[in-house]
């Protein structure tokens, strides 16, 4: 029962569904306008990692590092399925992410998640990462919280 940790192409089915998943939970809590989400397409450019939880074959969780460019880096798209909550896979994909981190060299790595994700501020908090303002793209949204962890 191991579960492996793999950088891998975001188009596969087990992927796919997870995404969807993904988009399905955050539509429940969010309006639209509060949702940030990466298409397939953008997850497959350059300068993204994209990071596959895997249990006996089968796809549990994911996550994607995006290059800025500028020597920082923002978590994208991270979600578990609710059926493989309480194997610490979170955990296990922050780590990978903030490895990737290490080896590209970046110097922070934010993300942007919702106020009604209790769990997601926690497990971050939990990593070091701190709240600020809007970064990048973002215009302040009641609905959102921004975060950051500097590297050394």
């Amino acid at each position: 029962m191991t579960v492996t940790i793999a950088i891998e192409p975001p188009r596969q089915a087990g992927v796919l569904r997870l995404l969807e998943l993904s988009d399905a939970y955050a539509a429940s809590l969010y309006p639209a306008e509060s949702n940030h989400m990466l298409d397939v397409a953008t997850l497959e450019g350059p300068g993204v990692s994209f990071f596959v939880a895997r249990k006996e074959g089968a796809v549990l969780g994911c996550a994607a590092l995006v290059e800025a460019g500028d020597g920082s880096g923002e978590i994208k798209r991270m979600f578990v399925d609710e059926a493989a909550r309480g194997l610490k896979l979170g955990k296990r994909l922050i780590d990978a992410i903030l490895e990737r981190a290490g080896e590209l060299s970046l110097s922070v790595v934010r993300l942007e998640t919702g106020i009604h994700q209790p769990q997601a501020i926690g497990l971050y908090r939990a990593y070091g990462f701190v709240e600020i303002g809007p970064f990048g793209n973002y215009r302040p949204d009641p609905l959102s919280i921004f975060m950051e962890k500097r590297l050394s």
